[in-house]
């Protein structure tokens, strides 16, 4: 399913369906079609929206996960979305953490999975290995508890990335930012409900990563995903939409028919 890509001042978007805002942040190999069956099942029911990060087009100071919150929160302003229910993967539930402790008026529920914020598996000392397209299409597998999710596209826009020098410094920057960037001692301050979707196989952000979210987050709730790895919306898309819907379905605002 191909969605249009609008672009108003520096924001390039998707934005399909109506109804409350279901904001959905990517990760650092993050893109749209990380989200198209998330789109396809919830956009009958919210506003679904999936700002494209600049993860390259930020200036090397601002290339941090702060940064990253402060174009995340200038497209929510230029946008004038409310009543968001926020959910982040991987690099982009580290963004979505940061932005519910900054702006927390503006969030109804977030949810994580593969969430950095605590602690993550980089890909390797030797990472990244420019040129060896054998080397990246191996650790876009790990990704994965099925190594089949790595479809070449996939693969192929990893390799492109870690083939340009200046995106490798970025990705780089970004990933350190990550790991300066621990959240633990401010977990608690976060009031919205929070679920949490975790991959058994994560090996990433693994299980225990999950479990403390759950135990630092006080309104949260934890459901793994077996057989599944870092991006369980990607791996499982079934189980995962239904866990979505059932918790979106308590604190959701339901349309009113036939006004």
């Amino acid at each position: 399913m191909n969605y249009e890509l609008k672009q108003i001042d520096k924001f390039k978007f998707i934005e399909e369906g109506e109804g409350e805002t279901l904001l959905l942040l990517h990760g650092l190999f993050g893109a749209m079609s990380n989200f198209e069956h998330l789109i396809e099942y919830f956009r009958n029911q919210f506003k679904v929206v999936v700002p494209i990060l600049p993860l390259f087009d930020l200036d090397i100071f601002h290339t941090t996960v702060g940064g990253l919150e402060k174009y995340v929160q200038k497209f929510i302003e230029c946008r004038n979305y409310s009543t968001i229910h926020l959910l982040g993967n991987s690099l982009g539930g580290h963004v979505a953490l940061l932005h519910v402790l900054k702006h927390p008026e503006q969030i109804k529920t977030l949810t994580l999975t593969g969430s950095s914020g605590l602690f993550e598996n980089g890909m390797g000392d030797s990472y990244p290995k420019r040129g060896d397209y054998e080397y990246i299409r191996k650790k876009t597998e790990l990704t994965f508890y099925h190594p089949e999710t790595a479809t070449k596209e996939l693969v192929d826009e990893v390799f492109e990335i870690t083939n340009n020098r200046m995106k490798v410094i970025k990705i780089i920057a970004l990933a350190k930012s990550a790991i300066r960037n621990n959240l633990g001692e401010e977990l608690n301050q976060i009031k919205q409900p929070t679920l949490l979707i975790w991959g058994n196989n994560d090996n990433i952000t693994p299980p225990f990563v999950g479990k403390e979210f759950n135990t630092l987050i006080p309104n949260s709730e934890l459901h793994f995903i077996d057989q599944c790895g870092h991006a369980p919306m990607m791996e499982v898309p079934a189980e995962f939409n239904r866990i979505l819907s059932d918790f979106l379905a308590k604190y959701a605002t339901k349309p009113i028919v036939g006004v």
